[in-house]
């Protein structure tokens, strides 16, 4: 039995890499056409040729206001009709809050807060004009369970939760459907670049795995498998979640 997904339309950003790029993947397999928001093009180039076209990037760089609402509106433009938003894009720092500098902040609220505002600000008028659509925030379980140095990031999470609620109550009643998946500790290669900055890689990657139940970091395809369920029809009767995808990190 297929998805459903077939012929329909999505915006994925934070696509070149990551649970970004593994939900474009899981995607196109069910023969979606996406337009992936990037900063690197050309990081997309393998995945745009694998999937005949289906895929198709979009650059912008989410800590600018005015080029988020530009890849917005030029995806809409190039996809006609978009059915679902993944806002999966996100940036952090590992920083104890005295040691986290105002432009880490910045960075981090622009990014992983207010880019998704404003996608949703662009894609909520067209998706009510086309009679509804599906909106997906990458969230993280650090916006329920709280670890050491990632104070910020993990207010931008939460913040991510309560937004996707708002929208939920806003709009589900005119056929938005909204929700969170919130993954535990993954193996992306943000993960990857902060365990290369470690003095002990060995010692923080057992210590992150150690955060999960099961004792080992999410695959990114892991999240966007969630990510593709929440945008089928199966999913119809789920509005407002947060979905853990982590592993049982937040049921210690």
């Amino acid at each position: 039995m297929g998805s459903g997904l077939a012929g329909r339309a999505a915006i994925v950003t934070g696509a070149a890499s990551g649970i970004g790029e593994a939900t474009v993947r899981s995607l196109a397999r069910e023969g979606v056409r996406v337009a992936c928001v990037v900063r690197d093009v050309a990081r997309l180039g393998e995945l745009e040729v694998e999937s005949g076209g289906v895929c198709f990037p979009v650059r912008a760089d989410l800590a600018d206001p005015r080029q988020t609402v530009a890849a917005m509106q030029a995806a809409i433009g190039r996809l006609g009709r978009v059915d679902l938003l993944v806002n999966s894009a996100g940036v952090g720092f590992r920083a104890a809050l005295v040691d986290t500098t105002d432009e880490q902040f910045d960075t981090m609220f622009d990014v992983n807060v207010r880019s998704i505002f404003l996608a949703c600000r662009e894609l909520i008028p067209h998706m009510l004009e086309h009679g509804g659509g599906v909106i997906v925030n990458v969230a993280s379980s650090l916006a329920a369970k709280a670890a050491r140095d990632r104070s910020i990031y993990a207010a931008t999470k939460a913040a991510v939760v309560a937004l996707t609620r708002s929208i939920a109550i806003d709009y589900g009643p005119r056929g938005i459907r909204a929700n969170c998946v919130s993954p535990g500790t993954t193996d992306t290669p943000w993960i990857g670049r902060i365990l290369a900055g470690a003095p002990n890689p060995d010692e923080l990657r057992a210590q992150m795995a150690a955060r999960q139940v099961i004792g080992r970091l999410g695959r990114p395809e892991e999240i966007a498998e969630v990510i593709a369920f929440l945008a089928t029809d199966a999913a119809s009767f789920i509005h407002g979640a947060v979905i853990p995808v982590d592993g049982g990190q937040t049921a210690w």
